[in-house]
């Protein structure tokens, strides 16, 4: 069960990059040559996207009031190598951002019918979602065996679980197993949903990721 639907805008793009690995499993779908294809990306970009996507989680978890989860290069610096500039829309004169032509040496932007570098999109969905206040809503489950990443809608914006039919459920199963007697107690503390991996990365949230990447059907 999925209740929480994809984040807005551009952000769909960060949250399903750092959901493209199923803490819990293991399942990454960056090993698989339809799960780079998602993001566009070659065989040999697949480092540099999972180095992006760990960064992006330790900012999720920050946004969410926890620690990183791992040592990780830090989000500002991977984006500084991916240069931004403002178009204007000729007909409504709309301002955005969008990754600069020139790109890096290291990180050149593609011919005008592939997409521009992973890092450039992502930098230019967290700017746009700056400017719309919705990056800090961006979020990391607390949990630490999932640290799925939703988009927070909750009202006051205190959000901390991916799912309240998964995450939550087991944080509270877990709650009240601690108040029992210890022989009582199970230390596993699952049972209330599981993730299972069928054709590619499938779990209770496995729809995000489809639908941001427009592999078919996708807080």
């Amino acid at each position: 069960m999925n209740d929480r639907a994809s984040a807005p805008g551009g952000l769909a793009l960060v949250q399903a990059l750092v959901n493209t690995l199923d803490i819990e499993s293991g399942a990454d779908s960056l090993d698989t040559p339809e799960g780079l294809a998602r993001f566009g990306l070659a065989a040999d970009e697949a480092a540099g996207a999972r180095e992006l996507r760990e960064s992006l989680r330790a900012v999720c978890l920050a946004h969410a009031g926890h620690p990183a989860h791992r040592k990780v290069t830090p989000l500002g610096e991977l984006l500084a190598r991916a240069p931004l500039v403002v178009t204007l829309d000729e007909d409504g004169g709309a301002a955005r951002l969008v990754p600069a032509a020139g790109g890096t040496p290291t990180s050149p932007v593609p011919g005008p019918d592939a997409p521009a570098p992973l890092a450039h999109r992502v930098a230019a969905a967290i700017a746009e979602s700056l400017i719309e206040g919705t990056w800090p809503r961006l979020k990391a489950c607390e949990a630490p065996t999932c640290h799925w990443v939703y988009f927070d809608r909750s009202p006051a914006g205190r959000g901390r679980w991916c799912s309240m039919a998964v995450c939550g459920a087991r944080a509270k199963m877990r709650r009240y197993r601690a108040r029992r007697p210890a022989a009582a107690a199970d230390p596993a503390g699952g049972g209330a949903g599981s993730r299972t991996q069928s054709g590619g990365l499938r779990s209770p949230h496995s729809e995000v990721v489809q639908n941001a990447t427009g592999a078919g059907p996708a807080d």
